[in-house]
């Protein structure tokens, strides 16, 4: 069970994650090489469109990987 302090470091962690996922939002379709990356699966026919970014995936998976493992360190 979280003690009230814990609990409220995890509201603000949501709460930072909330503001950067809207950020994204607002702003991905001005970043140009976002979801455009070498490796991203694009097929496209003439009545059927697949895309799957996966560079883009594992691009995010590390940059998330690193914010978490500096916000997980014990002062």
């Amino acid at each position: 069970m979280l003690d009230m302090d814990g609990f409220g470091k995890l509201l603000i962690f949501i709460g930072i994650i909330l503001v950067l996922a809207g950020i994204l939002f607002v702003f991905g379709a001005k970043i140009p090489w976002l979801g455009k990356l070498p490796g991203d699966i694009y097929i496209k026919k003439e009545n059927f469109t697949f895309y799957f970014p996966l560079a883009t995936s594992i691009l995010l998976s590390i940059a998330l990987s690193i914010i978490m493992l500096f916000m997980g360190r014990k002062s």
